[in-house]
């Protein structure tokens, strides 16, 4: 046990150690010591969690896919981080100073580099591929508002044995669906999951006409094509090493009837990977994985019109910089994030996307991988560019979680909320005093003991001086959170 203690206390500290403050983006770098220098443009590094911090030693820890969360009861933004043994969670309110929370293994003791997680409902729904019976592990997210665990392991609510391995999870959160697909059911292709009460998977079928789908996104159409209005539509990226590499769109509305649509091959094809569509449902921008190594071109992005569903069309071809290959991409407005391995992660700007010869334009960068930006597996592998903070996660193979933001976008607030806040005596042998100053206030108190267990909790305080009554505690050092956001450490002697 007292291992356990040590270990969390190491985790406590890195808050002020490899969780290290904000770096800006200056010169075209991102310079935090002598041999941590990244390049980038307009972005800037708030902090990095090691790989070694968010996974456990189990085969050989690697990053791979990333999403998040923020909590809707008081806007507390967290990061989820698949790795090749588990499933780590974050929780990154205050982004400069991010606090590991602690993971879910995975089921039994078999590793993969790929898992998968998506959010629906407050829920975590979490998948794994070539790694056997690993099933659907489902874990309740409020779960985190206790603050770090004890033991840094969480247990899945539940996990739905439905399946073994799937490649990738895919939610349509207006349908409350699950998709799963690449699993060892339907050739590969989706089950269709009905997670509307999240404790209680049911499965409605599947589809397995198309074969297998790598990855996929499922929304209810409100697009440019009208006879679809409304529709549940499946927009697959069906690649596969054996077979013809396509984008497949399906009518997934009646599980008992599905519609093909339409598909669309091109050339030369690799391997079909991922993709998203624009927010007017007008374009599919996707991304194929082998090509940059199978042809030898730079990072390329291709761009469908979908005006009318029944008759894709590829309007035009993005070339990046470098020889990077593609990973996951996401649309948010008007700009696209791109993974792109050892090129880091690339922002797009999309506002010229109808155009059929210069639909994206590089506006920002921040790389992950400074080496180099060979065509290799290495690097970035899957941004989250949601939340409402502005903040943006990254999740790498080797180096674990960044969270970075726009150059310039932080608030005068934000930039100086440390601050904002002092806390005297510290170390102490009785009551400190928490000050706030410049006009803020100190409206929420939370106090965590080095083995991660809350142990004072106060809110609606709204002033702009307060004693904190934690001379009789136990002597040792604590974590306090201010206004839910700011973490600082205090010693008790």
């Amino acid at each position: 046990m007292l291992r356990t203690y040590q270990k969390i206390l190491v985790v406590l500290l890195l808050i002020s150690t490899n969780m290290y403050s904000q770096t800006p983006c200056s010169d075209g770098f991102a310079t935090v010591s002598g041999s941590e220098i990244y390049p980038c443009n307009d972005y800037d590094l708030l902090s990095r969690m090691p790989i070694s911090t968010l996974a456990t030693t189990a085969g050989t820890p690697e990053g791979s896919d990333a999403w998040g969360w923020t909590d809707p009861m008081d806007g507390k933004e967290y990061a989820i981080m698949a790795t090749t043994n588990s499933t780590a969670f974050i929780d990154i309110s205050d982004p400069v100073n991010p606090i590991f929370l602690g993971r879910i293994n995975t089921t039994g003791t078999s590793t993969s580099i790929w898992r998968d997680v998506k959010i629906y409902n407050n829920y975590a729904f979490i998948v794994a591929d070539n790694i056997g019976a690993h099933g659907m592990q489902v874990f309740d997210l409020t779960l985190l508002r206790n603050g770090p665990e004890v033991d840094e392991t969480f247990e899945p609510n539940i996990t739905y044995t439905g399946i073994d391995s799937c490649h990738n999870i895919i939610i349509n959160e207006s349908e409350a669906i699950a998709y799963l697909v690449g699993c060892n059911t339907y050739n590969g292709g989706p089950n269709f999951i009905d997670i509307s009460d999240p404790l209680n998977p049911v499965s409605l079928g599947g589809f397995s006409n198309q074969g297998y789908t790598h990855d996929a996104q499922v929304i209810t159409y409100t697009g440019p094509d009208t006879d679809y209005t409304n529709r549940e539509i499946f927009i697959g990226s069906n690649g596969t090493f054996s077979g013809t590499d396509k984008i497949v769109i399906l009518d997934v509305t009646d599980k008992n009837n599905i519609i093909e649509v339409s598909d669309i091959t091109y050339t030369p094809s690799g391997y079909t990977h991922q993709g998203w569509f624009t927010d007017d449902q007008r374009y599919f921008i996707f991304g194929d994985e082998t090509d940059e190594q199978g042809f030898g071109f730079n990072t390329k992005t291709l761009v469908l019109d979908l005006v009318d569903l029944d008759n894709p069309i590829l309007s035009s071809t993005y070339y990046g910089p470098s020889a990077a290959i593609d990973h996951n991409g996401y649309v948010k407005g008007n700009k696209f994030y791109l993974a792109n391995y050892r090129a880091g992660v690339r922002i797009l700007d999309i506002t010229n996307i109808s155009s059929s010869t210069n639909p994206m334009t590089e506006i920002g960068y921040f790389d992950t991988y400074p080496a180099n930006d060979n065509t290799n597996y290495n690097g970035a592998w899957s941004v989250y560019p949601y939340f409402p903070s502005g903040n943006i996660i990254i999740s790498d193979i080797e180096r674990g979680m960044f969270i970075i933001r726009q150059s310039g976008t932080l608030t005068t607030n934000e930039t100086q909320l440390n601050s904002f806040f002092t806390i005297s005596p510290n170390p102490t042998i009785n009551n400190p005093i928490i000050n706030a100053s410049q006009n803020q206030s100190i409206k929420t108190i939370e106090l965590y003991n080095i083995i991660g267990q809350k142990v004072f909790f106060k809110n609606n305080i709204n002033v702009q001086e307060f004693v904190l009554p934690i001379q009789d505690y136990a002597k040792g050092m604590y974590l306090i959170k201010i206004n839910s956001t700011i973490s600082k450490k205090i010693i008790l002697k």
